[in-house]
């Protein structure tokens, strides 16, 4: 049981006032343990406003380093951290925003042998990563793991969001059963994307993740949302749980993770 502080109640008041959430709904928040797997583009409006909420504790994982190109989106970092550990760099704002969150960094890359130790005691997982094969690493880990898990994706003026609850919803392998050949997808740096639509996607992800720890409002299972910023225009496609899914399905196969399991 938390015991809000004065500086807590005036804090988050505006959060406890919606009567969605309350203050039970607060106390799920701070106990709350929301891992971001990429401190980027939408990692970085994601756990700015997880913190701003006050999840209790906020895992970052990234091993890239703050670059120029990066700021035109990535919220978090500012010109002064260009050659820092996004990690640290992103730890260093949330700090500054709210004490109360305990931030822990991890500078790894995300790889078959190493992703379920990294997520395991997490609520919620955030994908923030930037290309198709980590996002199914992850979402296959997150199966295994028995971890929620709220998907993403952008490009140019698109996103793309989706929840995945194990044993409840599908997952992306009952949508595409692999990876789309790298080939036939342009790069972030020859397509482009808008910083703003990428603050979207990572706002409606961090919402997502709040909903899922307080158990307040509809959640983005079985259905994908998709948007585009310049027709302003946003439309849900609905999934069934795949019975025949390799990875969540009656009879799994895929039982464990590999360097090339993916493919």
């Amino acid at each position: 049981m938390i015991d809000f502080s004065k500086e807590q109640l005036e804090r988050y008041h505006r959060n406890m006032a919606i009567k969605e959430l309350g203050v039970e709904g607060q106390r799920r928040i701070m106990n709350g343990k929301v891992m971001v797997a990429g401190v980027g583009g939408l990692g970085s409006p994601a756990s700015f406003y997880l913190a701003a909420a006050g999840v209790g504790t906020l895992g970052l994982v990234d091993s890239d380093r703050v670059e120029l190109s990066n700021l035109q989106r990535q919220i978090i970092h500012f010109t002064k951290d260009i050659h820092k550990l996004k990690v640290t760099s992103a730890a260093e704002k949330i700090k500054a925003l709210n004490p109360d969150v305990t931030v822990k960094p991890c500078q790894e890359l995300l790889r078959p042998e190493n992703i379920r130790q990294i997520i395991k005691g997490y609520d919620v997982i955030i994908d923030g990563t930037d290309n198709f094969t980590a996002k199914f690493l992850l979402n296959d880990a997150c199966i295994m793991e028995n971890i929620p898990l709220v998907h993403g994706g952008v490009l140019r003026f698109n996103g793309q969001i989706m929840t995945i609850i194990p044993g409840k919803s599908a997952c992306l392998r009952c949508i595409l059963e692999k990876p789309s050949p790298r080939s036939g997808l342009p790069t972030a740096a020859e397509a482009g994307i808008l910083g703003a639509t990428a603050g979207v996607l990572g706002t409606l992800q961090a919402t997502e993740a709040i909903k899922l720890l307080t158990g307040a409002g509809n959640l983005l299972t079985n259905a994908m949302l998709f948007f585009n910023t310049m027709t302003m225009t946003f439309t849900k496609q609905t999934f069934q749980k795949n019975a025949a899914c390799a990875l969540c399905g009656d009879h799994p196969t895929l039982l464990s993770l590999s360097n090339n399991h993916i493919g």
